[in-house]
């Protein structure tokens, strides 16, 4: 008999509400393994909806000890359940597009260059999701991919912000642009303040590095440059508080626009 340990058929994703929004958006879940309540104890009202939607969907169940939980975590914070999910399933940029164009709206999209902090990452999906992003592009090379740790950290909101995984990511916005897209590429040093910037249209916002920012290549691909006005002792920002300070502005103006 295998251990549950060494099943690594599938990608795991842990946390109640990661799990639980992976169940509600009808993603592929092989098993779930649930801490055993100890005697006596209530089960958590999310741990609840989890097992109940999981009996809906007949997805097996393992009730275990906190012990194997722990052994099984990569996160460190599994919250008493595990989801063993099929592989994470990254989109093509033109489907992304073609999909928001579909829904009668000029696409926003936010590109990644190179974040390799599995936190950024993870709030930038949060932050797309809040603020109606069609889609997200990260280069598959030297960048934090869609992991158990991202996707415990995005709480949910990786099953609802599509991930383009690109090879060329200034090739990618090259190609954008002919399809009529702006690249807006944020910048300390840019040539406008991102509140006075045209930020509607087809648009791609592009997300430089921690401490790096963009790459030459990257930066080249740009339309214009915007910059976010800062008057204390710090002069920088993370990339998920850049993202979305600029993605709040984009989503501002075409709220506006209707």
């Amino acid at each position: 008999m295998r251990d549950d340990r060494e099943d690594n058929r599938s990608d795991r994703m842990e946390g109640r509400n990661a799990v639980r929004e992976a169940l509600l958006s009808g993603r592929e879940i092989n098993k779930l393994w649930v801490l055993n309540p100890k005697d006596g104890k209530r089960v958590d009202k999310t741990l609840n909806e989890i097992l109940t939607l999981a009996k809906e969907r007949k997805i097996v169940v393992v009730r275990c000890d906190r012990r194997l939980l722990d052994s099984m975590s990569s996160t460190g914070n599994h919250q008493g359940v595990i989801a063993a999910v099929a592989s994470h399933e990254y989109k093509d940029v033109d489907e992304i597009v073609d999909e928001a164009l579909a829904k009668g709206h000029a696409p926003l999209l936010v590109a990644l260059d190179e974040i390799k902090d599995s936190y950024n990452l993870a709030s930038v999906l949060r932050i797309s999701d809040a603020a109606g992003v069609d889609g997200i592009i990260i280069p598959k090379h030297r960048s934090v991919a869609l992991d158990a740790v991202v996707s415990k950290l995005s709480a949910g909101a990786v099953e609802y912000v599509p991930v383009a995984r690109v090879t060329n990511l200034s090739t990618t916005l090259e190609d954008l642009k002919k399809r009529n897209f702006w690249v807006c590429g944020t910048d300390m040093d840019g040539a406008v303040d991102y509140d006075k910037a045209d930020l509607k249209g087809p648009l791609v916002i592009v997300i430089g590095s921690e401490g790096e920012g963009m790459r030459d290549k990257v930066s080249k691909a740009c339309d214009f440059k915007v910059k976010i006005p800062m008057q204390g002792h710090v002069n920088s920002l993370n990339a998920a508080v850049a993202c979305g300070i600029v993605v709040f502005e984009a989503a501002r103006q075409r709220k506006e626009q209707l």
